[in-house]
């Protein structure tokens, strides 16, 4: 037996041609997903609970925005459901961020079979 050069057959003289092209692709999705990501931390999703009574908006990088709670919503009587009605409305638009960020990457993912 002959000292190797290396785990590949041919004496190790770079990738061979299919590791090339996979780590090409590997490069290109992640650059992808980058660019996907920046876009989605941008985008503003918005949620209502209570028939629009409180209106939660939140950014695709998980940070609340802004809160609009119709006046109607307010009685001093019963905050509890004022304070219910914004945890409603907060993780529905929260759950829209995480259903954008699966389907982005079920996107990217999909071709590698993952």
């Amino acid at each position: 037996m002959g000292k190797g050069r290396g785990g590949f057959p041919g004496g190790g003289m770079g990738m061979p041609g299919n590791m090339n092209n996979l780590m090409k692709q590997a490069q290109r999705m992640q650059r992808q997903m980058e660019e996907s990501k920046k876009a989605l931390e941008e985008k503003e999703f918005t949620a209502s609970a209570g028939g629009g009574a409180v209106e939660v908006i939140v950014t695709g990088g998980k940070t609340v925005k802004s809160i609009t709670i119709s006046k109607d919503a307010v009685d001093p009587e019963d905050v509890e459901m004022l304070q219910d009605l914004i945890v409603a409305a907060t993780n529905e638009a929260l759950k829209q961020v995480e259903d954008a960020e699966e389907q982005m990457l079920g996107g990217m993912t999909g071709g590698l079979g993952f």
